[in-house]
């Protein structure tokens, strides 16, 4: 039988692997930059995200679930192709970098939009989820101003 927690665990683990998939996002985005202070952002960026992971699993562990603890499939691969992507055409500048991360940043809101209008989610489990959104909105719309600021 399918209950209310499994549901629950089902989608706080996707957007665990979604959010593993930013983190590692920020992190290579940090390496790859050469202003500091965007390296400093991406830094501080992914450590949030690994945080925001940390209260999921939390709350996947509250429902009687087993956390996720790896990025997804598709993330895994995306890293990949950018990493082809660089050998094949010279790397990174700054420019192109934070339109990779304003990129990611627009499918983890969206997934996490998504996530705030799951019906059959119990009370405790929106909520977090409310707020988890809250925040990587907040950083979206960071990243897409810097994004348009340099454009």
């Amino acid at each position: 039988m399918h209950t209310a927690n499994d549901e629950a665990v089902k989608v706080l683990n996707s957007l665990i692997e979604t959010t593993l998939d930013s983190a590692n996002g920020y992190k290579d985005a940090a390496e790859h930059v050469d202003d500091p202070q965007y390296k400093t952002l991406f830094a501080e960026r992914s450590s949030k995200r690994l945080e925001l992971v940390r209260r999921l699993q939390d709350e996947v562990r509250s429902f009687g679930g087993e956390p996720r603890d790896h990025q997804s499939m598709i993330g895994k691969l995306h890293n990949k192709f950018v990493g082809l992507k660089d050998a094949t055409m010279g790397g990174h500048n700054d420019t192109a970098v934070i339109d990779e991360v304003e990129r990611g940043e627009d499918v983890i809101k969206k997934k996490y939009e998504l996530a705030t209008e799951e019906a059959a989610l119990p009370t405790e489990a929106k909520a977090v989820i409310s707020e988890a959104y809250r925040s990587v909105k907040a950083d979206h719309d960071e990243i897409s101003r810097l994004k348009h600021s340099l454009h």
